[in-house]
């Protein structure tokens, strides 16, 4: 069964570190969520930021 472009369920979201120092990484979300806010390591600032969703990538 194949779904139609507006039947995805999620999406696919770059996350970037509120550090500024450009380090991002993806995640699945679901379509209807809220923007995602999220506390993650930050390797490059070598603690723990706040990354933000800066744009969506693709459904899934």
């Amino acid at each position: 069964m194949f779904l139609t472009v507006a039947a995805r369920k999620y999406v696919l979201v770059r996350m970037a570190s509120a550090a500024e120092t450009g380090y991002c990484f993806n995640v699945r979300r679901l379509r209807l969520q809220e923007k995602l806010v999220l506390l993650r390591y930050d390797p490059l600032a070598k603690q723990r930021v706040l990354f933000t969703e800066k744009r969506k990538i693709r459904s899934m």
